[in-house]
């Protein structure tokens, strides 16, 4: 890519799990990162609706509230992960997590998507498109696989609206082995057909590989955990180094490799707090801290 991201950028990871594993590991190294404020979403939709939903900040209210089948509050615009006991609560912890997130889109100048699947879950009741259904019975949802076409008009209007923000989109590895793997394989080549095409139109869009990294570079299921689908620490590890040899500017691993070191120290539980040897830790590890600061002020320590 001609632009590169540099700390002081602030980014956006949004999508399938996988975003979650990059998008952590670039906000633990002290970039200006938000990662999934609506939770876990898989489909181009669902991504759009998110993105929208935290660009003109709408508040949730009532009338977007369900039940879901394990008798808490959710909105279909959210995972299972924001479940709340009562409607209250609920929309106290969703609104401040929007509030949070329609600021952060504001100064975002990168959105990274990770799209999982071309099927979707539409309500029968409300015709639009669910982030997740909440384990609410299957006969009030249309299940239906967006064909390239109406992917590429998706992600294009994300492009065309956002013109300031540069997107960089790319398919999840993991496989949803609920479609079958045949089934998977073809909403995985609709994804990448799609978001080919929305790359070679828009200027703000790029492609990173993350799925043929995984099933080409690491091909072998010892790049997998035990349940097959997920790939393991290592993968993601090498996956992570490949995205920033393409997308973070080279001048930034000074302060990359400074805030590992920083966060590391950080995470040490000492054996002995009362021993001289922990005494002496502590005090590099103010020093490291204070020549971070001095040496990297774009670097946030809040998110070591």
């Amino acid at each position: 890519m001609e632009q590169t991201i540099t700390y002081g950028d602030g980014l956006l990871f949004l999508g399938s799990c996988f975003a979650d594993e990059v998008g952590n590991i670039c906000k633990g190294l002290g970039f200006n990162a938000m990662v999934n404020p609506f939770g876990v979403l898989y489909n181009p939709v669902s991504v759009a609706n998110a993105v929208h939903r935290m660009a003109n900040g709408r508040p949730f209210v009532h009338e977007e509230v369900v039940r879901t089948g394990e008798e808490y509050y959710c909105t279909f615009s959210h995972n299972t992960t924001f479940w709340q006991p009562t409607e209250e609560a609920l929309l106290e912890t969703v609104n401040a997590g929007l509030a949070a997130a329609h600021n952060h889109f504001g100064e975002a100048r990168w959105i990274v998507v990770s799209l999982g699947t071309s099927w979707v879950y539409r309500s029968m009741e409300t015709q639009e498109v669910v982030a997740n259904c909440h384990k609410l019975p299957a006969w009030q949802f249309d299940r239906i696989c967006l064909s390239v076409a109406a992917s590429v008009a998706v992600l294009s209007g994300l492009a065309k609206m956002y013109p300031d923000k540069q997107f960089i989109f790319t398919v999840s590895p993991l496989r949803h082995i609920k479609d079958g793997l045949h089934g998977n394989q073809l909403s995985k080549a609709a994804l990448l057909l799609a978001v080919d095409e929305v790359c070679k139109t828009f200027g703000n869009t790029h492609y990173f590989p993350a799925y043929e990294i995984l099933l080409d570079e690491l091909r072998d299921y010892r790049f997998y955990k035990e349940d097959m689908v997920h790939p393991t620490e290592q993968a993601v590890r090498h996956i992570w180094e490949r995205f920033v040899d393409f997308a973070i500017d080279p001048a930034e691993k000074p302060a990359m490799k400074a805030a590992a070191e920083l966060k590391q120290m950080l995470q040490h539980r000492p054996m002995f707090p009362k021993s001289e040897a922990f005494r002496r830790f502590e005090l590099l590890k103010e020093k490291k801290t204070n020549e971070l600061t001095r040496d990297f002020p774009k670097v946030r320590l809040e998110n070591l």
